[in-house]
């Protein structure tokens, strides 16, 4: 089976999820049987998130935009721009700032179910799509 997606046709739909700082509309969910999920995602400029993802693995991959990721244990900064990925393999607590609007293709593993947001610690819960009825 061949699924086909487009942006436009996420907005304003279950699939794209605003927190303030950043948009997400959500390409691939758990539902879609993938294995991953699949985001698009805008960073609103100016802003700074905190994360940190205790159940999931994520690589992220900048096409537009400029910014920074500081892993908050060590205080390391990368700066990030177009063309950049960065993969966080070790649940690392991070802040996500961004000099300009950036817009980045972001891959979970485990997939996510699609309503997640980050909690007050910057986590996105562990949710199965089959308790949700969600990402179908």
């Amino acid at each position: 089976m061949v699924l086909i997606r487009r942006i436009e046709d996420l907005c304003g739909t279950e699939r794209e999820v605003d927190n303030g700082n950043w948009t997400s509309r959500r390409l691939l969910l758990a539902g879609d049987g993938m294995g991953f999920s699949l985001h698009d995602t805008l960073i609103r400029a100016g802003t700074t998130t905190e994360m940190q993802y205790r159940h999931h693995l994520e690589a992220v991959y900048c096409i537009a935009g400029k910014g920074r990721v500081e892993v908050v244990d060590t205080g390391k900064v990368f700066e990030i721009c177009e063309g950049t990925v960065y993969a966080l393999n070790g649940n690392e607590r991070h802040l996500l700032t961004a000099d300009t609007e950036m817009r980045m293709v972001c891959v979970f593993n485990p997939a996510l179910v699609g309503p997640e947001v980050h909690d007050e610690n910057g986590i996105y819960p562990l949710l199965h799509a089959t308790e949700q009825g969600v990402g179908q």
